[in-house]
């Protein structure tokens, strides 16, 4: 992780921001190829198995980071 001894903290938040903007955008990208590779084998539970994961380790993140339970994440924003 590129942390150099003098930056700020104010700095250092900026930087894991705008990494984290990217990473966001890669699993973007993941995604949308891991939804043309499960069209291509609609029987396969093997992609619909890893976004499961995917999903829960972003609920456990958002949760983390918000303060708000899982389950008060799901009921507000995925139970709709």
């Amino acid at each position: 992780m590129r942390t150099p001894e003098n930056q700020t903290a104010a700095e250092t938040y900026q930087m894991r921001a705008n990494d984290i903007a990217r990473l966001i955008d890669v699993l973007q990208m993941e995604l949308e190829r891991q939804a043309k590779a499960a069209n291509e084998k609609p029987k396969d539970w093997g992609y619909a198995g890893s976004l499961g994961k995917v999903r829960s380790d972003l609920l456990e993140t958002l949760s983390f980071i918000s303060g708000f339970t899982r389950e008060d994440i799901e009921n507000e924003f995925l139970n709709q």
